[in-house]
C-alpha cells in the first residue's frame, strides 16, 4: 500500500495558482494571515521572505518556498518600500494572468504564487506535519518544478473549460513533488510518520497498520512482522513516528471511520466493527473523545454541511 497516496486521496488535495508577478525593483507585497497553504516560486531574480514574527528567508532563482500555516508575510526586494497587500491587486487588469508590480529599476524578478487546499483536514494531516516554512532548492533533477509552474501559469492565462480542474490537478502533483523532496532530506525522527515511512522496520508496519485498521494489533505481532523485538520495535515507533504504536493506531482507525462516516451509508455498527470494535458504544465513546462528536452526529454535521456548500454554489450560480 502507498500510504501517501492514500492520505493524499481522501483529504482531497486541491489547489491553484493565485498570482504570477512580473516586480521591478523595488518592490514589496504583504500576504496576509490565509487559511490553507501557500507557496511561492522565484523563476527569476531574488527577494527575501519574512514572516510576521521577524524570520526571515532568502530566495533566489529556482527556489520554492512553502508557507504551510498560511502565516502573514511579506516577500520584498526592499525592505524600506512600502507593503503593498495583494488582496489590493486588480486582477482583471493581468496580462495574459500576469501582474506587473514595483518601479522599474534593476533587477526583475518573477514569482509565481498559488495555495494548497485541503478538502477533509484531519489530525496529524500531511500539512500539520510540514515545518511552517519550507524551503526547496534547485536540484539536478528538478526541471519538474518549472515544467509544472509554467504550465500552470499557461493554463490560469485564458479562461477554458476545465481549467479549474487542470490547475488543481498540476497543483496537487507540485505538492507531491515537494513532499518527496522535503522526505529526502529529513533525518532519523523527523516528519512524524511521513519521515517514517522510509524505515525499513517501521515503515512496513505502518504499512500493516493502514492495510488492516481492524486488526487487533499487538506490539509483539507488529514487531514480529517487521523483524523486532517487542520493546525494540516500541521505542523505535515512537522516537520515529512521534507516538506510540497504539495511538497511532487507534488516530488511523478514528480517521478511516469518519471517512466512511462521511463517504458511505454504511450503519455505524458495521462501521465499528470494520475499524476493529466489537461494540458500538466503544467505538462511539473513543470516536466523541477523537472527534469531538459523537459518530451519528458527526455525519448529520457532515452532510448538513454538504448540503449548505451546494446551496451556496447553486445560489452563486443563479446571482452571477
Amino acid at each position: 500500500m502507498d500510504i501517501l497516496a492514500e492520505v493524499l486521496d481522501r483529504v482531497r488535495l486541491g489547489g491553484t495558482l493565485l498570482f504570477h508577478f512580473e516586480l521591478g525593483h523595488p518592490w514589496n507585497l504583504a500576504l496576509p494571515q490565509r487559511p490553507y497553504a501557500m507557496f511561492h516560486y522565484i523563476s527569476r531574480g531574488s527577494a527575501t521572505l519574512a514572516l510576521e514574527q521577524g524570520s526571515e528567508l532568502r530566495m533566489d532563482a529556482g527556489d520554492c518556498v512553502v508557507i504551510s500555516r498560511g502565516e502573514p508575510h511579506v516577500i520584498y526586494s526592499d525592505r524600506r518600500t512600502t507593503p503593498f497587500s495583494v488582496l489590493d491587486f486588480d486582477r482583471s487588469a493581468a496580462d495574459r494572468g500576469v501582474v506587473r508590480h514595483g518601479g522599474n529599476a534593476q533587477p526583475h524578478a518573477t514569482m509565481i504564487c498559488g495555495k494548497f487546499t485541503v478538502a477533509r483536514p484531519s489530525r496529524g494531516s500531511v500539512l500539520d506535519l510540514l515545518p511552517p516554512v519550507l524551503l526547496l532548492k534547485p536540484t539536478e533533477d528538478g526541471a519538474w518544478l518549472e515544467a509544472i509552474l509554467r504550465r500552470m501559469v499557461s493554463e490560469s492565462a485564458c479562461e477554458r473549460p476545465g481549467q479549474g480542474v487542470a490547475l488543481s490537478r498540476l497543483t496537487e502533483v507540485l505538492f507531491v513533488e515537494v513532499l518527496r523532496n522535503w522526505i529526502k532530506s529529513l533525518g532519523p525522527g523527523e516528519g512524524g510518520w511521513l519521515g517514517a515511512m522510509a524505515d525499513p522496520h517501521i515503515g512496513p508496519a505502518l504499512r500493516l497498520i493502514h492495510e488492516r485498521p481492524d486488526r487487533p494489533w499487538t506490539l509483539d505481532d507488529l514487531g514480529q512482522r517487521v523483524g523486532l523485538g517487542r520493546s525494540a520495535f516500541s521505542a523505535r515507533f515512537t522516537k520515529l513516528v512521534g507516538q506510540s504504536m497504539y495511538s497511532y493506531l487507534i488516530a488511523r482507525r478514528m480517521s478511516e471511520a469518519a471517512f466512511l462516516l462521511e463517504t458511505s451509508d454504511e450503519a455505524i455498527a458495521r462501521i465499528a466493527t470494520s475499524v476493529g470494535y466489537e461494540t458500538t458504544a466503544a467505538f462511539s465513546k473513543l470516536f466523541h473523545r477523537h472527534h469531538g462528536l459523537s459518530p451519528g452526529r458527526y455525519r448529520a454535521t457532515l452532510r448538513s454541511d454538504g448540503d449548505r456548500s451546494q446551496e451556496d454554489v447553486l445560489e452563486a450560480e443563479v446571482t452571477d
